[in-house]
């Protein structure tokens, strides 16, 4: 069997070549047409806006209760949740933005709502202070650029978020947590049908009867309610808050009308539960005795239905799914792009 000739290795590089062109000509036009796509929709959006000028928080109240939470967060001065939404309320810095690019989504007490004060008190006493506070970024590089250290690894108080609370007179006092999104074990199983909050598809706790226990109400990832932009692809892997931040916080939390009926329940109890009458069992075999906490921050309150129609969020989810199609071919770009320089590097070589 023959081996192939020199001007068959240049050929066959040739053809390499227009094959990676092609496949960039290709994936150049997807981008454009996805663009599009996405201008038009982000038009449609700008059309309702300037047609709805009071805005629906305006008319359901619930821009109120997000105030409220925003305060109770600037009161804690001297943390980093504090000087961070200190910064995003007084637009402080434009370095705020560069630095931390998109990836700083808030924080954990400002990215949920529920339905009473009641649930609201139950839900931040069970995750605590320290979690409430917790800076929520999408990838590492946002963890990266609020903290950076020198060569002797000794925190660096001129730049990130400690640069930024600098720049206003503040200093973060202690340590602070920071989620970061793609590092989470995200939820795996479906979604409840036709359900606009896309809430989790998981079973009803059982008892050794089979019965689903007395005052059962939901598990409290599926109790608290995220506005629409928060609901879809937030995640490189297209994964929103509820099953990626709030399924890791609340993992299966069961939700119980009385301590009475909690308590009959323990036996298919695993991952904790709260009643609404107070009672708390932060997981199997651990019990919370005692009276409630009043606490620091709490999460916002629904006090109205939102009057912005099915049709804006399905554009918005629409919206986020194109942007999420265009940066998965923009890796494909650069990949194809890489490939190029490496078959005409070889083909140079050659002649």
């Amino acid at each position: 069997m023959s081996k192939p000739n020199f001007q068959d290795n240049l050929v066959s590089l040739e053809d390499k070549i227009r094959q990676h062109e092609d496949n960039l000509k290709f994936l150049t036009n997807q981008t454009n047409q996805l663009d599009e796509s996405i201008l038009d929709l982000q038009v449609s959006l700008v059309k309702y806006h300037s047609t709805n000028e009071a805005g629906t928080e305006n008319k359901n109240g619930a821009s109120h209760n997000e105030e409220e939470t925003m305060e109770q967060i600037l009161r804690q001065e001297k943390s980093a949740a504090g000087i961070l939404c200190q910064l995003n309320s007084q637009h402080a810095s434009q370095a705020l933005n560069s630095a931390f690019s998109k990836d700083v989504l808030g924080i954990v007490a400002n990215l949920a709502r529920v339905d009473d004060d009641n649930l609201s008190r139950l839900l931040s006493e069970y995750l605590g202070l320290e979690t409430m506070l917790a800076i929520v970024c999408r990838t590492y590089e946002g963890v990266k650029a609020l903290e950076k250290y020198d060569g002797e690894g000794t925190i660096n108080s001129s730049s990130g978020l400690h640069g930024l609370g600098s720049s206003i007179g503040k200093k973060i006092k202690g340590r602070f947590v920071v989620i970061c999104l793609e590092d989470l074990r995200h939820y795996v199983g479906g979604f409840i049908a036709d359900d606009p909050q896309k809430k989790l598809a998981l079973p009803k706790p059982r008892l050794p009867n089979g019965e689903c226990p007395d005052g059962f109400v939901d598990y409290a990832v599926n109790i608290i309610s995220l506005e629409s932009r928060n609901l879809t692809c937030l995640t490189g892997t297209g994964h929103g808050l509820r099953e990626t931040l709030f399924y890791n916080l609340f993992s299966r939390l069961q939700i119980y009308k009385t301590r009475t009926e909690m308590l009959v329940a323990l036996p298919c109890i695993h991952d904790g539960a709260l009643s609404l009458d107070g009672g708390m069992i932060k997981k199997s075999g651990i019990f919370a005795l005692g009276s409630r906490k009043d606490m620091e921050v709490k999460f916002p309150v629904i006090t109205g239905e939102s009057d912005v129609p099915a049709s804006y969020i399905k554009t918005e989810n629409t919206i986020r799914m194109l942007k999420w199609e265009r940066t998965c071919i923009a890796g494909d770009i650069r990949r194809e792009e890489e490939l190029i320089k490496q078959v005409k590097a070889n083909f140079q070589g050659q002649t």
